[in-house]
């Protein structure tokens, strides 16, 4: 039978992400609004975003926070076009995202001596293929695929190259090898629900020497440009951005870390997080219609758990577009590049509730697709 209630809140979306819960545009400061980004409040608040993401993340002594241009991608790009090409690149991918890292490394940066270790949408490659004379390039989660690396075990701790991690679906939901990861990119829109537009840059002592001691061969756009006259550029770690923030994004991120912080921290989110998957795996487990896109256990996300259901195409299609008509179940289709299904969020913004609410839909939809020829 359809099932009669609907989860509190329907947004199930992958990024941008659900906000979180209590949310209320009137909590946030409006002080900084209409003033420049460069003047002291507007530095001490963006130096105040830099540092508490610092410490509610327990980042290693050393490690920088930055806040750079054009999301999760623009950050990565960053790291790519000004850390890589002094040794050889190892890139591991199994996604949409990882494959546009290696596909930027060889067709833009053109460089000859790369590695590509790829894997089937739902699998993961050999990592322990990895070279650790080699700079190392992979998504930590993959998320248009539901696939995560389970663990830091294989990136050695005698590593000589280093490791550029795009880990946007994963920090603030999954425990991360700090000591082991020399750039860490992120986005606000993912676990924390935040706005879009800027990004996290996260070094490593490690990755600011290589800066310190190399200079790509291409030329470096403005927006890139990490050091001045060999050095790095502190103030971008501080609060002194490259390009003008939006200032009311910068408080709607400040709000999200208030409410990590006052939810218990990182611990609690990743948390939640995993406790909102064993409620997709619970369902799972009791319906043999329905699939996890990653059959390994260990490496299912509890961010982006992607599915696949026991139906055509065009059924999934009207799957989606029937959950979305309902108003249980916003922006849950399967990425466009990945196999037919669906696309759950599970964050730290999404509640369990709702989650257990959408179930019983998800079955009924299914049911209601399956008749559809």
């Amino acid at each position: 039978m359809k099932p009669s209630v609907r989860p509190a809140n329907p947004n199930f979306s992958s990024g941008p992400c659900s906000k979180r819960p209590g949310y209320d545009l009137a909590a946030l400061r409006t002080d900084t609004l209409g003033r420049s980004h460069r003047s002291a409040l507007g530095k001490a608040v963006l130096e105040e975003a830099c540092s508490r993401t610092a410490d509610l993340l327990q980042l290693p002594e050393g490690y920088r926070v930055g806040i750079v241009p054009a999301s999760d991608t623009g950050a990565f790009e960053m790291a790519m076009w000004s850390l890589l090409g002094e040794r050889p690149v190892d890139v591991f991918s199994w996604e949409s995202f990882g494959k546009g890292w290696a596909s930027d490394i060889t067709q833009q940066l053109k460089i000859s001596e790369l590695t590509a270790y790829s894997a089937d949408y739902g699998e993961l490659p050999d990592l322990s293929q990895a070279n650790p004379d080699n700079d190392i390039v992979f998504t930590w989660n993959g998320t248009t695929s539901g696939v995560r690396v389970p663990n830091g075990d294989w990136i050695s701790e005698q590593r000589s190259g280093l490791t550029l991690c795009d880990a946007t679906s994963a920090v603030f939901a999954m425990p991360l090898p700090w000591g082991k990861l020399d750039v860490v990119t992120f986005s606000w829109q993912k676990v924390l629900g935040g706005e879009g537009a800027h990004g996290i840059l996260i070094l490593s002592p490690r990755a600011v020497a290589r800066l310190e001691s190399y200079t790509p061969p291409w030329p470096m756009p403005k927006i890139f440009r990490l050091t001045k006259d060999g050095k790095l550029i502190e103030g971008i770690f501080r609060g002194a951005t490259i390009n003008t923030p939006s200032m009311l994004a910068v408080s709607d991120y400040l709000d999200a870390l208030n409410w990590v912080e006052h939810m218990g921290g990182l611990k609690e989110t990743m948390a939640r997080s995993q406790r909102n998957l064993g409620v997709i795996e619970a369902f799972v487990e009791k319906h043999n219609w329905i699939h996890f896109l990653a059959a390994e256990p260990s490496h299912r996300s509890n961010t982006s758990v992607c599915l696949t259901v026991d139906l055509l195409p065009p059924q999934v299609r009207e799957m989606v577009s029937l959950l979305e008509s309902e108003k249980v179940a916003h922006d849950i289709g399967a990425y466009r590049d990945a196999p037919p299904g669906l696309r759950i969020w599970c964050g730290a913004t999404v509640e369990e509730s709702d989650l257990q609410k959408l179930m019983p839909w998800l079955e009924w939809a299914w049911q209601e697709c399956a008749k559809i020829r």
